[in-house]
């Protein structure tokens, strides 16, 4: 019986059928353990046979990721729209492209990156050669995050297919839609022995670790992230946790008002606020606070309208466990100055403003997922950064200011995952800046060059030279006083403290 295919409205206007490889209508059904098992043996397998290692078939997974977000362009915006209402234009910046980015820049730096690293020799080693090579891991595992189910999924795979690894992809279950559309496309564009979509809860996910794999890559919360790390522990499995929280930004009152706020509310009530990037509160000096919250008033106004719920421009909450959970925190916190509305039928938030918001709040205690922005005042910079400093380390500090000197010493004197001044989020989606969270916010980094090192082994190899034993006979026993004191003489003459292994 063959099975109908049904093209995009894109597509059809171009008069091809590009998206042929979606089977709508497929079952897409729960991974369960033994299913895991037999697809991570097929992964051990391909990788043990050297599939991944060759530059050409890298360059070839990594073209295919470009092309797959190419031809279903039209279906990652339907499943992203499903799942958030998110409209088009946010879906293709904030997910697509970001991806196709990543996977461009490592196309084109690939042969760079695989390129054996030389070290500067010593004395014992000036016929040798000293080299730092970068191996894959292995099989890794890498656990997507729903607020961007596309990026935190594909933006971690080109790390690994560029470094050479297998890879088992598991989106997150609350983007049913966008998990279905990855599930369905990544076996037709995707060696299928080498890489594999997974469904499974995150209940599911301890069980699943434990099968060993040699790397996990979780991007998501605290909560969840420490129990994906005590699973991988009981193996010894290395992890990346990229871990949302508190993010702070700091209002100066020598700033752009207009510039500040467009920046402010584009990055907090983007995807109707559901992200692990976006500013959490602001830290507000005292003599800016009415003006901010006027032009957050009226920016918000020119964004989404007088009547936000009907802007195309405005997404919805994922569930209604994230809706409750944001309404709660919104209801029991400050004053509401913008915005306040909530319709759950249509798991609905309008952007909101809170001012008269007290440190001990719902909302300063937990990290929020919705288009909620609390705003705290300071009276000058040290208090701010106090503040700050009283916290966990949060993924991203940012700083409003045209004060240079109230700038650097926000960068200086508060520890974060990042730092952006007079701006939000693209620190955190450049492919030449590393990206990721230290302490509570979590460990490691990716993006460009860090996505390939954080899935490589550096393996550090010296090629020797069998001469020069008329000199490294010195470390043999028997031990005699006089060759300890030729090998401690020709130490000190290196005048870059190279040690006692010099002459080895």
């Amino acid at each position: 019986m063959s099975r109908k295919v049904k093209a995009c409205s894109a597509c059809q206007r171009n008069g091809r059928l590009t998206c042929r490889r979606t089977r709508l209508g497929d079952p897409c059904l729960k991974t369960y353990p033994l299913e895991s098992v037999d697809l991570l043996k097929r992964a051990r397998v391909a990788f043990q046979a050297g599939r991944t290692l060759k530059e050409n078939f890298r360059l070839a997974q990594l073209e295919a990721v470009v092309q797959m977000l190419e031809e279903h362009e039209c279906d990652f915006v339907d499943a992203l729209g499903r799942d958030f209402r998110k409209p088009r234009f946010e879906t293709v910046v904030s997910e697509l492209i970001l991806v196709k980015n990543e996977a461009v820049y490592a196309i084109n730096n690939l042969k760079k990156w695989m390129q054996p690293q030389k070290v500067e020799r010593n004395l014992s080693t000036t016929l040798d050669d000293c080299l730092v090579i970068s191996e894959p891991l292995g099989v890794v595992l890498i656990i997507g995050t729903w607020c961007s189910p596309v990026q935190m999924c594909l933006v971690p795979l080109v790390g690994a297919i560029a470094a050479g690894n297998c890879a088992i992809i598991s989106p997150s279950e609350c983007t049913v839609h966008t998990t279905e559309l990855l599930h369905r496309l990544i076996p037709f564009y995707l060696d299928n022995e080498c890489f594999h979509v997974i469904l499974a809860g995150m209940s599911d996910l301890p069980e699943v670790i434990e099968l060993k794999f040699d790397h996990v890559f979780f991007t998501g919360n605290k909560e969840d992230g420490s129990k994906i790390a005590l699973a991988a522990a009981r193996t010894l499995t290395p992890v990346t946790l990229i871990l949302g929280g508190k993010n702070p930004c700091y209002v100066d009152q020598h700033c752009d008002i207009s510039t500040t706020v467009q920046r402010i509310a584009w990055a907090r009530f983007h995807n109707a606020g559901q992200s692990l990037v976006a500013p959490d509160y602001i830290l507000c000096h005292t003599d800016v606070k009415a003006r901010l919250v006027q032009a957050l008033k009226c920016c918000l106004m020119e964004f989404y309208g007088s009547n936000p719920q009907e802007s195309r421009s405005f997404g919805r909450i994922v569930n209604l466990e994230i809706f409750n959970r944001t309404r709660d925190i919104l209801w029991r916190s400050g004053k509401v100055a913008v915005g306040g509305h909530v319709i759950e039928a249509e798991k609905y938030i309008a952007p909101t403003v809170l001012t008269d918001v007290a440190e001990s709040d719902l909302v300063m205690q937990k990290e929020i997922f919705g288009p909620v922005l609390p705003i705290l005042t300071v009276n000058n910079v040290d208090e701010a950064i106090g503040f700050i400093n009283k916290q966990e380390k949060p993924l991203c500090v940012y700083a409003y200011s045209t004060n240079g000197k109230v700038i650097s010493r926000l960068m200086s004197e508060t520890c974060s995952g990042s730092f952006c001044s007079n701006d939000c989020i693209l620190q955190s989606v450049m492919v030449a800046l590393p990206f990721g969270g230290v302490g509570a916010s979590g460990m490691g980094s990716f993006h460009g060059r860090y996505s390939f090192d954080t899935f490589s082994h550096k393996k550090s190899c010296l090629l020797r030279s069998a001469r020069f034993e008329c000199v490294t006979y010195l470390r043999y026993p028997p031990f005699e006083e006089r060759n300890l004191s030729l090998m401690t003489w020709a130490s000190s003459l290196s005048q870059k403290s190279q040690g006692w292994c010099q002459i080895m």
